[in-house]
């Protein structure tokens, strides 16, 4: 489904608010400009598809030989731990600031003992964890207390990586992460001025050997002319991702003359099209080297996804459902008491456990489960849908319901539930036509009315397709 003139205004003005008086200064092409730009990306997706694996809704290439933590993160089952906030190097494309030493964080969540972190890692069924910052390196025995705590309890079940930009890297301290279990390192060649010194300490130590980068398409022909050098140096894989703009680093990228898109964060225009280009140059020139493509997108969507369906399962009810999206859906028929009735003892009659279903003490609002819908004959009932979503946080918060997870005697996490929408009542046709789109085991995929409430049905039930737009 197109994103709607009104979705885009939306987010045009949550753009506008984030950087006040400063978004003036940023260059939005004109709309008839990205246009032209994004039917010429396109086409080159088009022409790509033919040699590379493109997944995650069209937001994901090249995907045939992923490094192994990327395939983690696809799975959902990927939990980062920023070891520290303190960084020694100084990227103009660092997101955030990188002064403050802090406590291993990972989604508000601190955790001071690495036993605390493993049950966390147990409890919510991650398969992969990476150490990341700040620079890890600068704390090696933290660095290297969680990732054994980590081995020690999950072996190969659980694959570990490390990020780095490579500045303190050292043979010998490459030798204690793979002692520990490391089984892969990414190092930030961006950081260096892509000098390979460091990876090749790690080369052939550390089982598999990434380069993740930003996309800076100033640099796009240096790292061309590198893509043997990176095979010939032990490099199993290069990850490069999109540029985003952030209220930190605005005052570095901004020198840069980059031109921006608007979105549900602003990103850089040009670092997407020289990620494209370089998966393009890679495959004319015959580099055996794995290029993947991380868009600002895909890791958005995907990693909110799975953090939302990750605690869901937290606090769900046994009538609730959860959406491709990882909402918290809840269905409402709401009707005569003789109708609702006659709809419950139809749920019994055909086998159902009670469980799916929850009926209001007046009678008058029938919860169902999805997987009762197929019973359900709209006529003379209404339908109401809510969304919800589930997140960790430190501390109970009071203002929305929620769970408390004990980790051990010393640390709990806490699991908050909040709307994240008003309801949203269906007429019986539109009912219908919903049922048949999001609720059926084979969905009625016929193009939905552009008007309210699809749009925004859509994005709480999928997933979105493809690469951003332009505008």
């Amino acid at each position: 489904m197109a994103l709607s003139e009104k979705r885009r205004s939306q987010l045009i003005a949550t753009n506008q608010q984030e950087y006040q008086e400063r978004y003036a200064a940023l260059d939005f092409p004109p709309a008839e400009e990205l246009a032209a730009i994004q039917q010429q990306r396109d086409q080159l997706l088009a022409e790509l598809s033919q040699q590379v694996e493109i997944g995650c809704h069209g937001t994901k290439l090249d995907m045939r030989n992923l490094a192994p933590g990327c395939r983690s993160g696809i799975s959902g089952g990927w939990s980062c731990l920023f070891i520290s906030g303190r960084c020694n190097c100084n990227c103009f494309y660092c997101p955030t600031d990188q002064s403050d030493l802090g406590l291993p964080t990972t989604n508000t969540l601190t955790f001071r003992h690495p036993a605390d972190y493993v049950s966390y890692l147990e409890r919510f069924g991650f398969n992969g964890a990476s150490i990341s910052g700040g620079e890890p390196l600068l704390t090696p025995k933290r660095s290297l207390g969680f990732l054994a705590a980590i081995k020690r309890r999950f072996g190969s079940n659980l694959h570990t990586w490390l990020y780095t930009n490579g500045t303190l890297m050292t043979r010998e301290l490459a030798e204690q992460l793979r002692d520990v279990g490391l089984d892969e390192i990414r190092f930030d060649i961006g950081a260096t001025d892509y000098n390979l010194k460091a990876l090749r300490l790690a080369a052939g130590v550390i089982p598999t050997l990434t380069v993740e980068i930003p996309a800076i398409p100033e640099e796009a022909e240096t790292l061309k002319r590198l893509f043997n050098e990176l095979l010939e140096s032990g490099v199993n894989h290069l990850n490069l991702h999109q540029l985003r703009l952030t209220p930190y680093n605005y005052p570095r990228l901004l020198p840069r003359n980059s031109r921006y898109l608007h979105g549900e964060k602003v990103t850089v225009l040009d670092s997407e099209l020289a990620a494209l280009e370089l998966i393009r140059f890679g495959m004319e020139q015959g580099i055996e080297l794995p290029i993947n493509y991380c868009s600002f997108v895909y890791k958005n969507r995907y990693q909110s996804e799975s953090a939302r369906r990750r605690n869901a399962i937290v606090v769900a009810k046994s009538h609730e459902s959860l959406t491709e999206n990882g909402y918290i859906r809840t269905l409402t028929l709401r009707g005569e008491r003789h109708l609702l009735a006659t709809l419950q003892a139809r749920f019994s009659e055909n086998g159902f456990a009670t469980e799916l279903w929850s009926m209001s003490r007046s009678g008058e609002q029938l919860a169902i489960h999805p997987v009762l819908w197929p019973l359900v004959e709209p006529a003379g009932l209404q339908l109401q849908i809510d969304y919800a979503s589930a997140s960790q946080q430190a501390a109970i918060s009071y203002r929305n319901p929620f769970s408390v997870v004990e980790l051990s005697p010393r640390q709990k996490i806490i699991i908050e539930r909040n709307r994240v929408t008003a309801s949203i009542e269906l007429t019986e046709e539109q009912a219908e036509l919903y049922g048949r789109r999001f609720l059926v085991g084979r969905p009625d995929e016929t193009s939905l009315p552009e008007e309210s409430p699809w749009e925004e049905l859509t994005r709480f039930e999928r997933l979105s397709e493809g690469l951003q737009n332009y505008y």
